[in-house]
């Protein structure tokens, strides 16, 4: 199996941003829906992983295409592909909007939130994939911080990582 990497510098001084990875990886997934996906970030906002206003994503979309796809969106669509999807952050108040559009989506019992004040780990994994690094799932972590993200692809990291993260959060119910 051959491994795929790319590890990006972002913020002011660099000019990159995280965006096309963190895109790809999410419409990866909810073409073809990984049995869990973990999402691991002691920050968390709604931020946009998705911007369609030029209508390049509209036949992904359908018949009513949005002009931006937000996170808790793309994990929602996710889940309602029956995929697992486990959220780990913060017990605090800046995660709670968030949070609060997960628990009220109809896909409530696919995913599984877990807050835990210690955790300071920021991954996303899906079966075969990992976004990992020092990058917080905030506006401040995507667009502004200077932060370093890998994207993995194939090997065993993902694999590795789901096990080490069931082992510390549980699967959920």
């Amino acid at each position: 199996m051959s491994v795929l990497e790319r590890t990006i510098r972002t913020g002011a001084g660099t000019g990159l941003r995280v965006d096309s990875m963190l895109s790809a990886a999410l419409i990866a997934e909810a073409v073809s829906p990984s049995s869990e996906l973990w999402l691991v970030s002691p920050w968390i906002t709604d931020v946009q992983v998705l911007d369609n206003s030029q209508g390049a994503y509209d036949a992904f979309f359908g018949d009513v295409p949005p002009l931006d796809w937000r996170l808790s969106e793309a994990l929602i669509h996710i889940a309602s592909r029956e995929s697992r999807v486990h959220v780990v952050t913060r017990p605090d108040a800046h995660n709670a909007p968030f949070l609060r559009r997960l628990e009220s989506s109809s896909q409530q019992d696919f995913i599984h939130i877990v807050l835990n004040s210690d955790v300071h780990e920021k991954s996303l994994c899906g079966d075969d994939w990992i976004l990992t690094g020092s990058m917080n799932y905030t506006v401040r972590g995507m667009a502004v911080n200077d932060e370093s993200i890998t994207y993995k692809v194939g090997g065993p990291d993902a694999s590795q990582a789901r096990l080490d993260l069931r082992q510390r959060w549980g699967a959920g119910a």
